[in-house]
């Protein structure tokens, strides 16, 4: 079993990940792409210059609004004039809630083109009428009702809170209320990673460990019942991907 000596304690290693910044298809019906929104894409968005950084938090949020509905919400009313009738997203996707990863941005996401769950590390839990009923309505919602085509589960580099499963050691008690329980849904994809690559360095058994566990939400995906059949029948599709911000870097398969 690889050792992780010359770590800080477990309590101690999840708290630094979690908290520390880190260093430096198919093609649709004729009738389907008529009635979803034409994608039109948006300038570029970089890292805030210093003078918005050190605006007052709520009138970063007004001042960041009026920007928006002058330079886009009000240029483009034939993306958003058809958005006031209702939704027919065509992904929905699930990505990491670190604020680095914001999937609109990286994949050029347009209103009305994806329902999106963010959470830590991008988990999809098991089918669970109790433990997970936020997900599951989530998933039913977009499935059922919206109809969307693409189920998309997004891991990325750095995660902390991949990190933070690989730290876990068994018996050792919880640092946090919520975190721990959470990210042990992807305990599946850290044995295996330690199992197949004890000798890998840490860091390195991290980077593995954020393709598997987006490989465990896919089978997890498989759990829910209107998921399976969307799968089996061809309407639906799961697909795995993880963005690599420190080389710019965004890989994507199927299940």
């Amino acid at each position: 079993m690889f050792s992780f000596a010359g770590r800080a304690s477990t309590a101690s290693s999840i708290v630094a990940s979690l908290a520390t910044p880190a260093p430096p298809s198919k093609p649709s019906s004729p009738a389907a792409s008529a009635r979803r929104p034409r994608l039109i894409m948006s300038a570029p968005v970089f890292a805030a210059p210093s003078a918005v950084a050190s605006m007052d938090a709520v009138e970063r949020l007004k001042s960041g609004f009026e920007q928006f509905k002058t330079q886009v919400y009000d240029k483009k009313p034939e993306l958003f004039e058809p958005l006031k009738a209702g939704q027919c997203p065509r992904y929905m996707v699930f990505a990491c809630a670190d604020s680095r990863c914001c999937p609109s941005v990286t994949l050029g996401l347009q209103p009305g083109e994806a329902f999106t769950i963010r959470n830590i590390a991008a988990m999809v839990p098991p089918y669970d009428k109790n433990k997970y009923a936020g997900i599951g309505a989530a998933i039913e919602y977009a499935v059922c009702a919206l109809k969307v085509e693409v189920l998309t589960v997004i891991g990325h580099s750095r995660c902390g809170g991949i990190r933070a499963l690989l730290s876990l050691q068994d018996g050792a008690a919880d640092t946090f209320h919520f975190v721990e329980d959470w990210v042990r849904i992807g305990y599946q994809a850290k044995k295996k990673v330690q199992k197949e690559h004890p000798t890998v360095p840490f860091d390195d058994q991290c980077s593995i460990l954020e393709k598997e566990a987006v490989n465990v939400s896919l089978y997890n995906l498989l759990t829910y019942p209107w998921v399976k059949e969307g799968v089996a029948n061809g309407t639906l599709k799961l697909v795995g991907a993880r963005y690599d911000f420190v080389n710019g870097v965004f890989d994507t398969w199927e299940k």
